[in-house]
């Protein structure tokens, strides 16, 4: 099992429980992630929203592929029915080269509708605009010089995207997906899956497999790596902390509004979730997902600090290492 992180920066002004913190801490929180020997450290992309959410998040990763080594950086999601497609084929291949070939390139449709009205762009029309993008990009990265491209929502004549990414031919492209006819739809059309930080335990396994055998029926090898899973943490050392624990995976679920409300159990101690306990009630739970085959987990942190990842990396990684070493015996 491998560990990673979600979510984002949040501007002093927007305090809350959503998604992270400000800027600066976050540098440091993924720098320090890095030097624990995280994976993935995937960036919400969220507009309008009055909390401070990371709007750029291309602009934030680039300046961490500086900061950064090893770590892999990617985008959870870019929502391209909002973007020129051309300049975010440019972006990313740049974001790309910049940090040493450790980006990767994940895509979503949007399900906010207060975004959509901010863009002045109908919901309805997110999933056609997703899919001329998406051709757009991936035309954009493996044509041989220059292309043209004319569809419904986008023209151009006699264009070369510039630079190249240093991936090739593309970087690993994620789908953040959880119906069954989307969990199919990135088995099939060459997607890593990335899964939200919502569904309950059953669900992820339930996915899992079925992106796995879907992968199967297309003739796509099949690695657990290429599932993603998001996870809030909430590590706890007292029985005397769960109550507050408790509390703010309640006002972290309220941030989230009506998208949970179809999602979870009716009480926060059912969730399933969430990684709310003691290290060992933590390691349990990750246990259970390692065995539905979730291997793949981004860790989302509503108190997000250096302490509680060095705490994470002290008290639960090492019982995951041992695993892995055995399995190699």
């Amino acid at each position: 099992m491998q560990f990673g992180l979600f979510g984002g920066a949040r501007t002093k002004r927007g305090a809350g429980f959503e998604d992270s913190q400000g800027y600066d801490s976050f540098i440091d929180y993924v720098v320090e992630a890095d030097r624990l020997d995280f994976k993935h450290l995937f960036m919400v992309e969220h507009h309008f929203t009055g909390h401070g959410q990371v709007s750029a998040s291309m602009t934030v990763l680039a300046y961490l592929a500086s900061k950064t080594k090893n770590i892999r950086l990617g985008t959870a999601v870019v929502v391209l029915p909002w973007h020129n497609p051309v300049l975010i084929a440019e972006q990313a291949a740049t974001l790309d080269l910049l940090s040493g070939g450790r980006f990767d390139f994940g895509v979503g449709k949007g399900y906010r509708q207060a975004e959509f009205n901010g863009f002045v762009i109908p919901m309805a029309e997110a999933n056609e605009r997703f899919d001329e993008a998406m051709e757009i990009i991936r035309k954009a990265w493996t044509t041989e010089g220059r292309f043209s491209h004319h569809g419904k929502r986008w023209h151009y004549d006699d264009i070369v995207v510039e630079p190249e990414p240093l991936q090739r031919p593309h970087p690993p492209l994620w789908l953040a997906a959880g119906s069954p006819d989307s969990v199919k739809r990135a088995a099939r059309e060459g997607y890593n899956l990335l899964l939200d930080q919502l569904a309950q335990t059953d669900q992820i396994i339930r996915r899992i497999a079925l992106f796995r055998e879907e992968c199967q029926r297309a003739g796509r090898a099949y690695q657990s790596n290429m599932v993603a899973t998001a996870r809030p943490l909430q590590m706890i050392h007292s029985e005397s902390e769960r109550a507050a624990a408790y509390e703010t995976r309640k006002r972290v679920l309220a941030t989230i509004g009506d998208l949970a409300r179809d999602k979870l159990p009716d009480r926060v101690e059912d969730d399933t979730a969430s990684l709310l306990g003691t290290p060992d009630e933590v390691i349990a739970r990750l246990k259970e997902l390692e065995a539905g085959g979730a291997t793949n987990i981004l860790l989302v942190d509503p108190n997000a600090s250096v302490a509680n990842l060095r705490a994470f990396a002290r008290e639960v990684m090492p019982a995951f290492r041992a695993t892995r070493s055995a399995a190699a015996e």
